[in-house]
């Protein structure tokens, strides 16, 4: 069951909606973009036997309760979620999406992946049709960072080393991140940024 808070409702009015979508059901770095933000937490649920075309569904719900334009902070399998419902949706450049930072995102091509991956199928690997990065951990192996490298090209995106606490108690670099995303590129929604093999370090 999907969760909805409203707590950052003056925010959303002056700016873009945040929606925090973990694919984890205790930690990451979307639940500590909620926990310290205050910004709007969707649940997708199922963690152990998740359902694609349920979990499309119940960000496609949010995405448009928030009313205004909206930034995800995705990880994980959440990432996934993200990616069907362009693939589904087909929206225009930058609405209803401003942008997203999508964290760690799983590999389902990769050989020993996790057995619950097979539920997504292949990702599609058409440009997003919002301004978004593509975020490494430090403490990832060069292998997945390889990986992130061209899923970023893939999609379009911008991908970005950065460090951050293994629980997300204090994604500091997160929400530098976030910030950036909202301040410059969520001014011109509509103006198609030309992401793709840029890459960023940030140490939080």
């Amino acid at each position: 069951m999907a969760t909805y808070s409203h707590a950052s409702r003056s925010h959303a009015q002056q700016g873009p909606a945040i929606l925090a979508v973990p694919g984890d059901r205790y930690f990451g770095p979307a639940r500590a973009v909620a926990e310290r933000g205050g910004h709007s937490l969707v649940e997708l649920g199922m963690w152990d036997n998740p359902h694609r075309n349920t979990w499309v569904n119940k960000l496609n719900l949010a995405i448009h309760r928030a009313g205004s334009p909206v930034v995800l902070v995705a990880d994980g399998f959440a990432c996934l979620a993200a990616i069907w419902w362009a693939e589904y949706e087909r929206p225009k450049y930058g609405s209803p999406i401003a942008g997203a930072l999508l964290v760690s995102p799983p590999d389902v091509d990769r050989p020993g992946s996790d057995p619950r991956l097979a539920r997504f199928g292949s990702c599609p690997s058409q440009p997003l049709p919002f301004p978004a990065f593509v975020v490494a951990g430090a403490n990832e192996s060069a292998e997945l960072k390889n990986t992130y490298r061209r899923l970023s090209v893939e999609w379009g995106c911008r991908y970005l080393d950065a460090s951050f606490a293994a629980d997300g108690a204090e994604w500091r670099a997160g929400h530098d991140l976030l910030d950036q995303l909202v301040r410059n590129h969520v001014a011109a929604p509509h103006v198609p940024s030309p992401f793709g093999r840029d890459e960023v370090t940030l140490r939080g």
